[in-house]
């Protein structure tokens, strides 16, 4: 798998598609702390490279392959970054950036921190509201804190948001055990309270000032009313605030991720059904 270092953080990832350099580029990133492996993910890259696309996936810091990084002031922030940073160092800015769920929250966090990356966007399933954003802070960091106070940075490795990436990617258990564990708590904590909803920001990271003058093309794709974590009303919200976005219905049934939580679905296995909104939309917009 290849790998390559953005900022001093080794990062894993693959290319799929066209191999000219003359194929559209486009990144996509998945959700949670889930992994470019993840099921569907390289299937939307292969459905996407089908019409002469170059795709990027990739695993972030602290997912699947690449390295641990605790730095920042959240971990979304700081993987934007690292992703800005990837498209650059590959050649492949700008992108359209694509991404669900925490793949969209990093997806709009790049576009607008580094414009050169990003020619035009596109998300799905939003994180969003009180209940979405704060079960968020209470999955991926929270956890971590006790583990540390009471039994040290070792006990951050059987955390099951974390475990993946130590699992995969040996050398991170030494990153992690160089960390100072006052300093690693601070960390978590902060995090945590990035995701905390607070006025004048419907992403965390994201002030909606800024999402006003984000003017690139973006195809927003409208979240499920059954859905708590990524809100409907969070998804038409976003599209509203971004300039020149479109707000479309997602290729399934509005129980999508009610299923997928359910166990109906053990990953993202439904994501390539996407492809065919997405071509035609970045061929409409930017051909």
């Amino acid at each position: 798998m290849p790998r390559t270092d953005v900022d001093g953080v080794s990062i894993a990832y693959e290319i799929v598609g066209e191999i000219s350099g003359e194929g559209r580029p486009w990144v996509l990133t998945p959700g949670g702390r889930f992994s470019k492996d993840y099921p569907g993910v390289r299937g939307l890259a292969v459905a996407l490279a089908e019409h002469g696309n170059r795709v990027l996936i990739w695993d972030r810091p602290n997912c699947g392959e690449s390295e641990v990084c605790f730095r920042g002031d959240s971990e979304s922030e700081m993987q934007a970054d690292i992703l800005a940073g990837l498209l650059r160092k590959l050649e492949m800015a700008p992108a359209v950036v694509i991404g669900g769920s925490g793949g969209a929250r990093v997806s709009l966090l790049a576009a607008n921190r580094h414009r050169d990356v990003a020619s035009a966007l596109a998300i799905w399933w939003i994180s969003g509201g009180v209940y979405g954003l704060l079960s968020l802070a209470g999955y991926y960091c929270a956890p971590a804190v006790p583990a540390v106070w009471n039994d040290g940075l070792e006990a951050v490795m059987s955390i099951p948001s974390f475990e993946e990436t130590f699992m995969r990617h040996p050398p991170n258990r030494e990153l992690l055990l160089a960390q100072d564990p006052h300093e690693f708590i601070a960390t978590m904590e902060r995090w945590m309270e990035a995701y905390c909803s607070c006025g004048g920001e419907l992403v965390p990271g994201l002030p909606d000032d800024e999402a006003r003058a984000l003017d690139i093309p973006a195809l927003v794709f409208r979240s499920g009313a059954s859905d708590p974590n990524h809100p409907r009303e969070t998804s038409e919200q976003v599209a509203e605030l971004l300039p020149d976005a479109q707000l479309v219905e997602p290729p399934w049934p509005d129980t999508e991720w009610i299923d997928r939580a359910a166990g109906k679905w053990q990953g993202f296995e439904r994501w390539p059904l996407l492809a065919p909104q997405l071509t035609e939309w970045a061929s409409a917009t930017l051909d």
